[in-house]
């Protein structure tokens, strides 16, 4: 029976666009640890017992809560179904990591360095400079800059296509931003690739993660420039669009 409830669960929250994929892991050994108890109805002492189970006081944390959103959901259905509390294992305190956010100065540095990337007169060094410059002007994820492809640029902004829950929202560009944009296109277009990729490498395919990595770790060393891509969101596009302005003209 368990089994069941679950897989209308986690049904429910895929057809309402979530992932839900480390919920439907976590509660499928659950379910999997009390149906072998003979549960047909989750138990409070059952979930706790599984809980504990977890090496870390977060993690047993996040299985108790998982398994009490599912419980507070079957319990709507059948009142059978008991739902622990939240405070069953101590309240816990969620410490999120202080961001790191770049000046204008630093930001300017890094473009530069990216532009400075060998081999020189390639798209590589122009890619990178670009996409540090883009991740600056608009917030966005890098994750979402790498899959950018030439189609999703409009006159309105950048169509960031199937972001989270599967959605997919529009970026309006800073004038400078667009000018910028329009240089690294001048160049970019005349490369003969099959990829419609917006940011592609020196070998005329999307540019990858690793590939992201590999740049970030040559400005890091020969520049002792301090980079923490994973940062680089929100708080700078308030004040780094115009930045854009200053990249280095794009080779005719």
């Amino acid at each position: 029976m368990l089994n069941d409830d679950l897989a209308r669960h986690v049904a429910l929250h895929e057809a309402l666009g979530f992932r839900f994929r480390a919920q439907r892991l976590l509660l499928r050994n659950f379910v999997t640890f009390a149906e072998l108890q003979g549960d047909r109805f989750i138990n409070t002492a059952r979930v706790l017992a599984w809980a504990v189970q977890a090496p870390s006081p977060e993690q047993r944390r996040n299985r108790l809560l998982n398994v009490r959103r599912f419980a507070i959901a079957m319990h709507a259905e059948d009142s059978r179904h008991e739902v622990p509390a939240a405070d069953a294992l101590g309240r816990g305190l969620f410490r999120r990591k202080r961001p790191y956010i770049y000046s204008a100065n630093e930001i300017c540095k890094l473009m530069a360095a990216a532009a400075s990337l060998p081999p020189a007169g390639t798209i590589r060094p122009l890619t990178y400079a670009m996409l540090f410059g883009l991740l600056a002007a608009t917030g966005m994820g890098i994750s979402e800059a790498f899959v950018l492809c030439l189609g999703d640029i409009t006159e309105d902004g950048l169509i960031v296509a199937k972001t989270k829950f599967k959605k997919s929202r529009l970026i309006p560009l800073h004038p400078t931003t667009r000018k910028a944009l329009n240089d690294y296109l001048s160049f970019r277009l005349r490369l003969a690739t099959r990829s419609d990729a917006l940011f592609i490498a020196n070998t005329g395919i999307m540019t990858t993660l690793p590939g992201f990595f590999a740049a970030c770790a040559v400005i890091a060393i020969v520049y002792a420039l301090l980079l923490l891509p994973l940062f680089f969101r929100e708080p700078l596009a308030q004040y780094t669009r115009p930045l854009l302005a200053r990249l280095r003209p794009v080779p005719a």
